[in-house]
């Protein structure tokens, strides 16, 4: 009568032993690149093949870039808000609305141009070949998604109005 028992706990304790061994050896990349120094980038490392002071750089110029950014999105908000107090207000296009949807267009392309300087600076700090990668990736999940064409208002493309996506 033992023996069933003992087999039927052996036989679980090598499944548990087997399923920890499989979700740590799985997992492992995964908890090394949250160990990384700037985990949130890690992944660039890995994907595009940087050496350390490659990936330091990357780092450098991405602290640099997101303090700037912060304050882009900050005033892009803000600017927002007021023309959105104004929309409320009047069922006819104002001077005033005129001026606040401009002044909202010329920040996001200032935030746009700064963010394309950003990635040609990475790009740039990379071997050549993963350089031109990075940058084709980026664009394609920027600037030229349509994710990005939506968050910015733009009109839909003749294939999205059909249903055709990507």
């Amino acid at each position: 009568m033992r023996r069933p028992w003992l087999i039927l706990v052996a036989g679980l304790v090598v499944a548990l032993a087997a399923y920890l061994g499989f979700y740590y050896g799985g997992t492992a990349n995964s908890r090394k690149l949250q160990k990384a120094g700037a985990p949130e980038l890690a992944w660039l490392k890995e994907e595009f093949h940087l050496n350390d002071a490659d990936f330091t750089r990357v780092c450098q110029m991405h602290e640099s870039y997101l303090a700037g950014c912060a304050e882009r999105c900050r005033l892009i908000d803000e600017k927002n808000e007021q023309l959105r107090r104004h929309l409320a207000a009047t069922d006819t296009v104002t001077p005033e609305i005129q001026k606040l949807l401009q002044e909202a267009a010329q920040l996001r392309a200032e935030c746009q141009t700064r963010m394309l300087e950003e990635f040609y600076q990475v790009s740039r700090s990379m071997p050549p070949d993963q350089g031109k990668r990075y940058l084709a990736w980026v664009q394609g999940q920027t600037l030229l998604s349509d994710a990005h064409r939506q968050m910015q208002g733009s009109a839909p493309s003749p294939s999205d109005m059909q249903g055709a996506h990507h």
